[in-house]
């Protein structure tokens, strides 16, 4: 059971103000919650394997092979600014 006083605490602690009626109701839900987490932990979970994730996964990565790249050309051709073979962009840090 949580006292009115632990809920002050806490408050006091987030620098929330709250009003009486405020603690009066935050003291019922987290004394609920509490509860129903005590009645979870009657549950047997001996036999339940642990995990970390609720869905499978998998590694996403693909093998790592050397391909044939792009021709530049291809690439280039609709870059709105280009110079050498490169994409020109705007400086984005000062000589400074």
């Amino acid at each position: 059971m949580v006292a009115k006083e632990d809920i002050k605490y806490i408050a006091n602690l987030s620098s929330l103000k709250i009003d009486d009626e405020d603690i009066d109701t935050f003291t019922k839900q987290i004394s609920d919650i509490l509860n129903y987490f005590e009645k979870l932990s009657e549950l047997d979970t001996d036999k339940v394997i642990p995990t970390a994730y609720t869905v499978p996964m998998k590694n996403v990565l693909r093998e790592d092979k050397v391909t044939s790249s792009m021709d530049r050309d291809e690439v280039l051709k609709n870059a709105p600014d280009k110079k050498a073979g490169q994409f020109r962009v705007p400086r984005i840090m000062s000589d400074e």
